[in-house]
C-alpha cells in the first residue's frame, strides 16, 4: 500500500510531456468550441424563434424553439453510442474530428437558413435537422473527449486531467454567453432580432473549424494504438455495455444527471428566462452567467486534483449532498 502510494506521488510530481499538454489542449479547446456551438442556440432562442416558427404569439414561438432544443437531446445518447463505437474502431482523434465538424457545419447551416416567411415549413424542418445533427455530435464529443483526455494522462492524474472535460463544457457556456454579451453590446436590439443572431451562429461555426484544424494536428493516444486491432472483431461496444454492464451504466447516468440539470437550468436557461419573465436586458443576464461560470472554471481543476488525492467517491458525494440541499424556492422557475 505504502509502495503504491509512494509511486503515485512520484508519478504525480513528474511534469506533463509536450505531447500530453498538446493533447489535453486540443481536446479541451475542441470541447469548448463544440459546446459553445451547442449552447448558442439557447442563448439566442428568444431572438430567432419568431423567424422559424409561424406563431403570432412570441411565447409560443419561443416554446417551439425550446422544443427543438429538447429534440436535440434525443440524439445525444445515440451520438454517444455511434461515435463512441467509431472512436473505438477508428481512433479517438478521428472521432473527435468528426464530432466537431458535424457541430460546426450545423451551426453554419442555421446561420444562413432562410426564415419561415421566405421558405415556409422548410425553415423549421431545416432547424430541427440541424439540431438533431448537433445533438448527435455533442453526444459523441463528450465520451470521446473524456476518453482521449484520460488516455493522455498518467493513472495518478486522471481526476485532474479528466476535469478539463468539465472545465471545457462550462467554458463553452461561457464563450456562448460572452458572444451574446459582446453582440448585444455592439448591435442594437432591433438589429439583433433581425440579423445579429445569425452572426452569433456564424462565429460559433467558424470557431468549430478552427478547433477541427487543431485536433487534426495531434497524435493518436498510445492506449488506442496498443489495442487498435482488438476492436475489429469484437461485438459492438453498445451491445457489450447493455449486455454486461447495465447496472454500472445506470449508475453513471444517475451521477451525471444532477450536474447536467444544474448546468442547463442555471447557466444556460437563466438569461433567457430572466429576460422573458422580468424584462431584464439580455446583456445583464449574460453578465450574470459569465460571473457564475468563471467561478466554476476556477473550481473545477482543483476538485479534479482533490479527487486524485482523496478519491472520486467523496467528491461526488459532497456535490450530491449540496445539490439535494438546494431549496425549491431557489429555482428560477419558482413563483414569488
Amino acid at each position: 500500500m505504502n509502495t503504491a502510494l509512494s509511486n503515485a506521488t512520484v508519478e504525480a510530481s513528474i511534469p506533463f510531456t509536450r505531447e500530453q499538454k498538446k493533447a489535453i489542449a486540443a481536446a479541451t479547446l475542441g470541447t469548448i468550441v463544440e459546446f459553445a456551438d451547442w449552447i448558442i442556440y439557447a442563448t439566442f432562442a428568444s431572438l430567432f424563434s419568431r423567424h422559424f416558427f409561424p406563431a403570432h404569439n412570441e411565447k409560443i414561438s419561443l416554446l417551439s424553439a425550446f422544443a427543438v432544443f429538447a429534440v436535440g437531446f434525443v440524439m445525444r445518447p445515440i451520438g454517444g453510442a455511434v461515435l463512441g463505437a467509431y472512436a473505438d474502431r477508428h481512433g479517438r482523434k478521428n472521432g473527435l474530428a468528426l464530432s466537431v465538424a458535424l457541430m460546426a457545419g450545423s451551426s453554419l447551416v442555421i446561420a444562413v437558413c432562410p426564415g419561415y416567411a421566405a421558405i415556409g415549413m422548410m425553415a423549421p424542418i431545416i432547424l430541427v435537422v440541424a439540431r438533431l445533427v448537433q445533438g448527435f455530435a455533442a453526444g459523441g464529443e463528450f465520451g470521446s473527449a473524456s476518453t482521449f483526455l484520460i488516455e493522455s494522462s498518467a493513472p495518478s492524474r486522471r481526476g485532474f486531467t479528466g476535469s478539463w472535460q468539465h472545465f471545457a463544457v462550462n467554458a463553452g457556456v461561457l464563450v456562448a454567453a460572452m458572444i451574446g454579451y459582446v453582440l448585444t453590446s455592439c448591435i442594437s436590439e432591433q438589429s439583433m432580432a433581425s440579423w445579429g443572431w445569425r452572426l452569433a451562429f456564424a462565429i460559433a461555426g467558424l470557431m468549430g473549424f478552427v478547433a477541427l484544424w487543431v485536433r487534426l494536428s495531434v497524435s493518436e493516444t498510445e492506449a488506442f494504438k496498443k489495442t487498435a486491432g482488438s476492436h475489429q472483431h469484437r461485438r459492438h461496444p453498445f451491445l457489450v455495455l447493455v449486455g454486461e454492464h447495465r447496472r454500472a451504466a445506470l449508475r453513471v447516468i444517475g451521477i451525471a444527471m444532477a450536474g447536467n440539470l444544474s448546468v442547463y437550468l442555471w447557466l444556460v436557461l437563466f438569461p433567457t428566462f430572466a429576460h422573458m419573465r422580468t424584462g431584464l436586458p439580455l446583456r445583464d443576464g449574460f453578465s450574470a452567467s459569465v460571473i457564475s461560470i468563471v467561478v466554476s472554471l476556477v473550481a473545477i481543476p482543483f476538485f479534479g486534483k482533490l479527487s486524485d488525492r482523496i478519491g472520486r467517491r467523496p467528491v461526488l458525494l459532497a456535490f450530491c449532498r449540496r445539490f439535494r440541499s438546494l431549496r425549491v424556492a431557489e429555482s428560477p422557475f419558482s413563483r414569488e
